[in-house]
């Protein structure tokens, strides 16, 4: 059972094989459990992090739920991510980034830029979850302009515009230093079909269609 909305935990156990013990940045929580990214990651394969959330009241269920993560209540535009890993020791190669955040007033995009001049130097992401939300915003060109950020720093989009009932939202990423590149390879050509016209984007994924091995 996965607990991600779109899957997310999944495509990311898939590409990193189900590896246990690993480190994630969840940008956006939400609630520590349900349509949660990484509570499966946590809970069952031992995983640890930081979750960034706007909201205080789900702090009392972070402490239960997700004990073995640390909490920052806070603007996610506002956060000193450098000292922040520096003082929790982070590894430089970490296993999953998640971006979900409100495209539509800038947070998202300034988050990621806040990131990329903050960290990208100095850490990366094997697998990266960014929701721009393109089907109902453009503010700012956050789809566009994260793509730029992404590819500038060597990421390789594996599924873009994944849609949920034909809005597409999200862009799914890996850095090809730290996966398996000839399993992605495959995954890109495998799933080259399930692609369809959109307005929009001129083409999209359904999260569902998506076919692994």
């Amino acid at each position: 059972m996965y607990f991600g909305q779109a899957n997310q935990d999944k495509f990311v156990l898939n590409i990193l094989k189900e590896k246990r013990d690993g480190y994630f940045l969840e940008i956006g929580s939400n609630h520590p459990i349900h349509i949660n990214n990484t509570y499966l990651l946590e809970k069952y394969y031992g995983w640890k992090g930081i979750m960034v959330e706007y909201e205080s009241g789900y702090l009392a269920s972070y402490k239960e739920h997700r004990p073995n993560s640390i909490h920052l209540i806070n603007d996610a535009r506002t956060i000193d991510y450098k000292n922040v890993f520096e003082t929790n020791n982070m590894p430089f190669s970490l296993d999953y980034l998640q971006i979900d955040l409100e495209a539509n007033n800038g947070s998202t995009i300034q988050t990621l830029e806040k990131l990329d001049n903050e960290i990208f130097d100095t850490y990366k992401f094997a697998t990266i979850t960014f929701e721009h939300d393109i089907y109902h915003t453009n503010f700012d060109n956050t789809r566009i302009k994260s793509r730029h950020i992404f590819l500038k720093r060597g990421y390789i989009c594996v599924f873009e515009d994944i849609s949920d009932s034909g809005n597409p939202y999200e862009d799914w990423y890996v850095h090809p230093e730290l996966v398996d590149m000839n399993y992605v390879n495959y995954l890109i050509e495998k799933n080259k079909t399930k692609y369809v016209n959109h307005p929009i984007t001129g083409k999209t994924i359904n999260w569902k269609d998506i076919q692994y091995n």
